[in-house]
């Protein structure tokens, strides 16, 4: 298998060489060249499988560069009893007949990034040693809170890796910043940065694109890569997830071989449903991927219009790891349903970056609106999703979570599909734990308590432990303060790679 980039410029590479540089020189994402199917009945064998059977039986199509002890290892490493506190990985919880969640968030960081990135770091370091590379890999990430700490729970000192994580400032919950800036590992840096996320993001990809920064990062050692969702090594282990949860629903008898179903996905960087598209295009039998959005909602406005358009206010909530107005996985979408139109893409993110929006022609929208659904959730709606699922179910959600079961019912009521739905719920309620506890407990209990105290009270109430990623988070030693402006973010990596130089020539 061959990955090409989205924007036609580069020549396509195996996958050991897509993992290592995460990004395409020609600022394109890497996407396969050919599509991978499954049949019926190979679907219907998961049924038997373990979620770590699972996974090498979906990622060795995709990773055909490595061998399958190769593969087997990673996912072993990556999916144990040490890292996830589920020995189903990620289980599947039947909250009424026809309606599941599906619990992403049982790894070391409470969040559904722990799936790819507990096996992202394994994937690229024998990448790098398949392409004879010998320069250290320089990880950068721009995250919204959940996959700053779950990429620098996977990196943290990996040999020949370092990772450096850069976060809006006042863009995270404190459960998220506290993760983050507490993060021990002698590899590992943490910048917040004055801005919103995509300010971050953004300022990113600048350094990724600016060859200049290459040659010097070079220079000291490094080459740069990425954990973020535009790496391919994140985002295909993504895919297994949407398998297992259907073999669930195959061995619980609750589909029969061949029988659709909905996937409901919070979103924002669009990373996690575009694996559900990928699965779908694989053969499992999804009927839609319903993009459950925030009040940042410009991906439902996409979905509905095929104007894709950031042009607008942007807005912090209480679903922040949603926060985003450039969704950088859209363009993946739109290369594979322009039937790989590199010119087309090229030209829509060029408007992107110039104007700050494009328009998709009418085949495209219209193939997007056959597979996708969306409609939004603001904050009230989402405080009001928390207190109905409980109070119907006696399940306890986060925001993000919440906002997917709020779109659900209003894809329901709009469509009148009642096929049997997945919603994906992408962090534990812990993590999110302020707007829960104010959800679920009375205004006098919660007036004047800080997150880490409503940890303990959302525990009492509801009678779940609170997770051990989580417990005793305030009394960790914090180890992280730098904040930098976005047009400082070149200088701190600099900084950072000079630092790590002088390290090693000392050690």
């Amino acid at each position: 298998m061959l990955y090409a980039s989205t924007r036609g410029k580069y020549d396509p590479v195996p996958a050991a060489g897509a993992i290592k540089m995460g990004i395409a020189p020609d600022g394109g994402l890497f996407v396969p060249t050919r599509r991978i199917t499954l049949s019926t009945e190979d679907i219907q064998t998961m049924a038997r499988l373990s979620y770590q059977q699972r996974a090498v039986k979906i990622l060795e199509p995709f990773l055909t560069d490595f061998t399958t002890e190769q593969i087997r290892k990673a996912v072993d490493c990556a999916y144990n009893s040490a890292s996830f506190d589920h020995p189903e990985v990620a289980p599947l919880a039947e909250l009424d007949e026809g309606l599941n969640v599906l619990e992403l968030w049982h790894g070391p960081t409470c969040a559904f990034k722990d799936m790819a990135l507990q096996i992202l770091p394994h994937l690229l370091v024998k990448s790098m040693k398949k392409t004879g590379e010998n320069a250290g890999i320089l990880i950068l990430v721009a995250t919204s809170g959940d996959t700053g700490k779950a990429a620098l729970e996977g990196f943290k000192d990996v040999p020949g890796t370092a990772i450096m994580v850069f976060y809006p400032e006042k863009g995270v919950s404190e459960v998220q910043k506290m993760q983050m800036v507490t993060q021990e590992g002698g590899n590992v840096g943490v910048y917040a940065v004055r801005g919103n996320f995509d300010d971050t993001q953004s300022g990113v990809k600048a350094i990724f694109g600016d060859t200049t920064m290459q040659r010097t990062v070079a220079e000291h050692g490094y080459k740069f890569s990425s954990a973020n969702s535009i790496n391919w090594g994140r985002l295909v282990p993504q895919i297994v997830y949407y398998f297992s949860a259907y073999a669930d629903l195959l061995s619980r008898g609750r589909l029969k071989p061949g029988d659709e179903v909905n996937f409901v996905v919070p979103t924002g960087n669009f990373g996690n449903i575009l694996a559900g598209f990928y699965a779908r295009q694989m053969g499992l039998p999804v009927h839609r991927l319903v993009c459950a959005a925030n009040e940042n909602n410009v991906l439902t406005d996409f979905i509905t219009s095929g104007t894709y358009d950031r042009n607008r206010v942007f807005k912090r909530t209480i679903s922040p790891s949603m926060d985003i107005l450039i969704s950088s996985n859209l363009e993946r979408l739109l290369y594979e349903l322009t039937d790989h139109d590199a010119l087309r893409v090229r030209q829509w993110m060029a408007d992107l970056t110039a104007k700050g929006r494009y328009t998709v022609d009418d085949i495209t929208r219209e193939r997007v609106q056959t597979i996708f659904w969306s409609d939004f959730a603001d904050d009230t709606a989402t405080i009001s999703s928390i207190k109905s699922t409980y109070h119907r179910y006696g399940y306890v959600v986060d925001t993000h979570t919440a906002v997917g079961l709020y779109v659900y019912e209003r894809y329901r009521r709009t469509t009148g599909d009642n096929r049997p739905t997945v919603v994906l719920s992408t962090a534990s309620p812990f993590k999110f734990n302020a707007s829960v506890a104010r959800a679920l407990l009375d205004e006098e209990q919660t007036a004047g308590r800080d997150e880490f105290a409503l940890l303990q009270m959302l525990s009492e109430f509801s009678g779940l432990p609170v997770p051990p990623g989580l417990n005793g988070l305030a009394e960790r030693s914090v180890r992280h303060t730098t904040v930098v402006d976005s047009n400082q973010m070149p200088n701190a990596v600099l900084d950072f790679v000079i630092k790590r130089k002088r390290m090693r020539v000392s050690l």
